[in-house]
């Protein structure tokens, strides 16, 4: 079991940029992989980005490549989305999830953190 608590986000101006943190709690931090997710009002929640577990490899959701960074502190137990550049689109309730192993779905969320982008 692991527990998550996202925290960070705010609201900022087109262009400006938060970093959300997501503090981890139970098993192991290293052992699980590890992504942000976020869903938009109206929308299905959709995969931001991911880092995995033991090589740090990343993905991003196309349209946040080169503005978003995801990355991790073992020692903390903390996953952090670097976020710079926003734009309008970007307005979300943004999620930390969490799981053991590539084989299933996410199935540890956090309780998300709300970023509104104003233009």
């Amino acid at each position: 079991q692991v527990q998550l608590v996202e925290s960070g986000g705010g609201l900022v101006q087109t262009g400006g940029s938060l970093r959300l943190s997501c503090l981890a709690s139970g098993r192991t931090f290293r052992d699980y992989m590890m992504a942000w997710f976020r869903q938009a009002p109206g929308k299905k929640r959709e995969f931001v980005a991911r880092i995995r577990r033991f090589d740090g490899d990343t993905s991003y959701l196309e349209s946040v490549k080169g503005r978003f960074t995801i990355s991790k502190d073992n020692a903390k137990n903390t996953l952090y989305l670097q976020m710079n550049n926003l734009k309008p689109e970007d307005t979300a309730v943004y999620y930390c999830a969490a799981k053991s192993t590539p084989e299933i779905d996410y199935n540890y969320w956090g309780q998300g953190t709300q970023v509104t982008v104003s233009s």
